[in-house]
């Protein structure tokens, strides 16, 4: 275990300096390229931050509605193999709360200033 700075601080120091300082030192062919690393750095910023408490809600959700523990890609083989054979739709009890719920976790890591999403956060908090 390392002392403070953390791993996504760190991250989040380096895409600070790349848009910050490296953006606007180089030729806009190359800025773009900067954007994009920039973007890339983040993103393994948010999944170090968000992905492992999101990893564990949704196989705690997967355990719920399979009715059995394990691990989550197994679990998700299963859920989707159970959608695909119809034995789960719509109508069963969590299965679109945890779809939803999934893609949510999914998008605050991949996405999160995709305005579709902001939305359904903001609609999910009204609920």
């Amino acid at each position: 275990m390392q002392d403070e700075p953390t791993p996504p601080e760190i991250l989040g120091s380096v895409a600070a300096f790349l848009r910050d300082e490296i953006m606007a030192a180089v030729p806009a062919h190359l800025a773009f390229h900067v954007r994009v690393a920039a973007n890339a750095v983040d993103l393994v910023r948010r999944e170090l931050e968000l992905a492992p408490a999101a990893e564990e809600a949704e196989r705690a959700r997967l355990e719920g509605l399979l009715g059995r523990g394990g691990a989550a890609d197994e679990l998700n083989r299963e859920l989707a193999d159970a959608i695909a054979a119809r034995a789960l739709d719509a109508a069963t009890p969590g299965l679109v709360e945890h779809l939803w719920a999934t893609s949510l976790e999914k998008l605050a890591v991949d996405q999160p200033g995709y305005s579709a999403y902001r939305r359904a956060k903001e609609i999910s908090r009204q609920d």
